[in-house]
């Protein structure tokens, strides 16, 4: 790519600056060879506009870039030369003697333009550059060399040296590989005038709450090494390296080294996956005909087959034009059409597979009104390729019973045509049913999985209305209809007889019906004195509305996101605020709901005779389900706390707490563990954990193995709500450890009215392209927003290419 073009949205491009043309007689290498050879040179450059004594700092680092060349592996090390003498630059031959050229000077204008203009060519020729924490205040006045070095310091930064934490997200590049990936250490840590995320390819971030960044602060994503295909050649920067101590540290200069590696073409290295103009995403589906379905329903749920086809579904909503009936005298009442599209890649057509006769067509408004019954899931078998199965999850309208308003849900294996992409509404085998009520809404999750092992998962909402407990616990034992409550989760979600906000784990057997597998929260065997029950279908208790879940087959573990309740802040009476909420699962429990959310912030616990008033506080490690309505144990599993929640006010919010280990609750104590998180109206939609190794290496399309092992995690919402791709730390991650590091891909899988505003929901398929579906920008319906979507990556693949590794080494 021309510096132009990469330069493109950060900076002008080298036309735009103030350089001459090069020199004919300079720019002859860009037709050799690229710089360097089989003898692999590094030249260190330490020349300053500043008057005085060489800085210790730059000493301290050609010491260490010589002691860098001298270890490691014979085929993996280089000579060094270090000069303050920018005449180099204008000397073509000796400067093309060198793989990589790094900048330890102390900022300043240090190169004439026709020394600029040197360099220019030399990295035009293939050439590698490494810039050093100061480097980045060389050439102020050049565009070109901006873009070299990717950003600028902030004039007002901080200047003191201060230990922090740097994330290091780039767990495959040379330079960040070996490193921890919360790296803890003392430097002192530049902001810059303009973010460069998007624009380098970041490696390593530094957390900003683990020191005072100052005024200039860049927030949540402040990049501190990155790297980047330059302008024909391969530039790597670091903020780090401002204090002699640095050379000595083991880790630093192993991260020197990675890109001393990379840079001189001795290894390669991937410094464009996540770099926003490497990703296109497009739009597959058109929208639908008037008064047809044809293209997309009401989307509710995709899942990818192994031959590329993807199938959508659509919950039930009709489109605005079709009629919505509420009246419960109606034999019709909330009857949809909950649809199953095909979308085949080889020929970009839709086809509509079929269509069920769904319970879910109630439309908006009041919670007594409106529905979230429907098709609400889909999953296919894991031998989907020979035997076309496909497992649904739905309300059959068959079902309702309008006098007692209550419903089935069901779990049924259907089989599809492969040949023909239609789906056969005979071949229905119900696996598994169990009763929902439908006089009030809402929760009705949705979402299946599959692990290695052929379980398959089943999310469950809590049958719940969102109203009468003020938006905090749902506990309130009271309104019921025909005597079956609709706004205690107590009778759902911790209740260890019922089916409902809880994730299923199950074994479907050939014949259509399945299994339990060991290591489910219970057997179904256990009761106690009181004559409460289990189910043994039960993996996770204690969810509110799952919609979304996945299982990363590599480990087997389970990653699901749930809706939190409507409280816009918290309560010092009642408790925390909406928390969504996204865990990552290694073995069954009990995750709050209604009792716990977060951390194991507790509720405060309400009862009859008189719900308004508050009782104790709940016990998060002694959970006991004390409601009228549990037909479950009252001793229940204790809660374990969750990854990330978030609330309209911020990430992970957590309050100091009392000696019984109550949090305050007081929004002036919080503290924000998860800076890159906010809510306010939020709808956590959980997404795929990404293995690069799954997808062929001839895709053309797949991601970068940069995003291996990270969790994708996202909401319905775009504005301040996350889509984001974090890294776990896998000693924690089943014990509710934080996230270690966070990115944005809001640039990737773009928000807006015309990008994919509304998440509803996403998955990569076998080509490692990224599906994703758009809910629309109506409620209750689909719309000329209702969209299939794939985001795939354009970059190409690491760099040097093989052919121009130093030393044909090839890694």
């Amino acid at each position: 790519m021309t510096a132009g073009l990469v330069t493109a949205g950060l900076l002008s491009g080298p036309a735009a600056g103030a350089l001459p043309a090069p020199d004919p007689s300079l720019t002859t290498m860009s037709i050799k060879s690229p710089p360097g050879g089989a003898n692999v040179r590094v030249l260190v450059f330490h020349g300053s506009a500043a008057a005085g004594d060489e800085s210790p700092v730059v000493n301290a680092g050609i010491e260490a870039i010589e002691r860098i060349g001298l270890s490691g592996p014979v085929n993996q090390r280089f000579k060094v030369e270090a000069t303050d003498d920018a005449s180099v630059f204008t000397n073509e031959t000796k400067l093309g003697r060198y793989n990589a050229i790094v900048f330890l000077t102390g900022g300043g204008d240090v190169l004439e333009p026709e020394q600029e203009a040197g360099l220019e060519a030399y990295m035009e020729a293939g050439g590698g550059f490494v810039g050093v924490h100061d480097a980045a205040r060389a050439e102020p006045y050049s565009d070109w060399f901006t873009g070299l070095v990717g950003a600028r310091p902030a004039p007002n930064g901080p200047t003191a040296v201060q230990r922090a934490t740097v994330e290091v997200g780039d767990r495959l590049h040379p330079a960040t590989k070996d490193l921890p990936v919360e790296w803890k250490r003392p430097d002192q840590w530049p902001n810059w005038v303009k973010n460069p995320s998007g624009e380098v390819h970041t490696v390593a971030r530094v957390r900003e709450s683990t020191y005072r960044p100052g005024a200039s602060a860049n927030g949540w994503d402040h990049p501190i090494s990155w790297c980047r295909d330059y302008d024909g050649g391969r530039s790597f920067y670091t903020g780090m390296g401002g204090t002699v101590s640095s050379y000595d540290e083991t880790d630093f200069r192993t991260h020197l080294r990675g890109a001393l590696l990379w840079t001189t073409r001795l290894v390669q290295a991937d410094c464009k996956a996540t770099i926003n103009g490497n990703y296109k995403a497009e739009r597959l589906t058109k929208p639908n005909q008037p008064g047809h379905n044809d293209q997309i329903g009401e989307p509710h749920g995709l899942v990818t087959a192994p031959d590329g086809r993807v199938l959508y579904i659509g919950r039930g909503g009709a489109a605005s034009s079709q009629p919505v009936i509420t009246d419960w005298n109606n034999p019709d009442i909330g009857k949809g059409k909950g649809e199953i599209h095909v979308y085949d890649p080889k020929t970009k057509q839709v086809t509509l597979a079929g269509a069920l006769t769904v319970f879910g067509n109630k439309g908006g408004g009041d919670e007594l009104v409106k529905v979230e019954e429907g098709l609400l899931g889909i999953e296919l078998d894991p031998r989907f390729e020979d035997n076309g199965w496909v497992y649904l999850h739905y309300t059959p309208h068959s079902r309702i019973d309008r006098d007692t308003r209550m419903a089935e849900r069901r779990v049924s294996r259907f089989t599809l045509d492969l040949a023909t992409n239609k789906l056969d509404l005979s071949s229905e085998k119900v696996l598994l049913a169990w009763p929902v009520q439908i006089h009030s809404c809402c929760h009705a999750g949705g979402g299946m999985a599959w692990d290695s092992k052929g379980n398959l998962y089943i999310a469950t909402g809590d049958n719940n209305s969102s109203r009468f407990s003020d938006g905090y616990s749902g506990n309130n034992p009271q309104p019921n209809y025909k005597g079956v409550s609709f706004a205690d989760a107590r009778r759902t979600a911790g209740n260890t007889n019922n089916l409902n906000g809880k994730i299923l784990r199950i074994h479907p057997e050939p014949d259509g019906t399945y299994t339990l597998p060991e290591g489910n929260l219970f057997t179904g065997k256990e009761t106690d004195e009181g004559g409460g029950k289990t189910r043994g279908e039960i993996y996770v208790m204690g969810v509110r509305n799952p919609a979304r879940i996945f299982v990363d087959k590599t480990t087997d573990v389970l990653y699901a996101g749930w809706v939190g309740p409507d409280a816009g802040a918290p309560s010092t009476t009642w408790g925390p605020a909406k928390y969504d909420t996204f865990a990552a699962i290694t073995e069954a429990g009990n995750r709050g709901w209604p009792y716990c959310m977060g951390n194991k912030q507790p509720y405060r616990d309400r009862n009859l005779p008189d719900p308004t008033q508050p009782l104790g506080w709940y016990d998060c490690d002694h959970p006991k389900n004390e409601s009228p309505n549990n037909d479950g144990l009252v001793n229940l599993p204790p809660v374990t706390g969750n990854n990330i929640w978030y609330s309209p006010q911020g990430g992970a919010p957590d309050f100091p707490r009392d000696a019984s280990g109550v949090p305050s609750y007081k929004q002036e104590e919080a503290t924000y563990r998860l800076p890159w998180l906010k809510g306010g109206g939020q709808a956590a939609m959980n997404g795929p954990v990404y293995r690069s190794e799954d997808v062929s290496a001839d895709s053309g399309v797949k991601w970068p193995a940069y995003w291996d092992g990270k969790w994708f995690v996202g909401d319905f919402y775009d504005a301040d709500q996350p889509r984001n791709a974090v890294l776990m730390d896998p000693r924690t991650l089943g014990d509710g450890g934080l996230p270690v590091h966070s990115e944005s891909l809001k640039k990737i899988v773009p928000i807006g009215n015309d990008g994919i505003k509304n998440l509803m929901d996403w998955k990569f398929g076998p080509d490692g392209a990224l599906y994703v579906l758009d809910y629309g920008r109506g409620f209750f319906t689909s719309d000329a927003k209702s969209a299939l979507w794939r985001v795939t990556y354009t970059g190409g693949g690491p760099t040097p290419a093989a052919d121009q590794l130093a030393r044909g080494t090839q890694q």
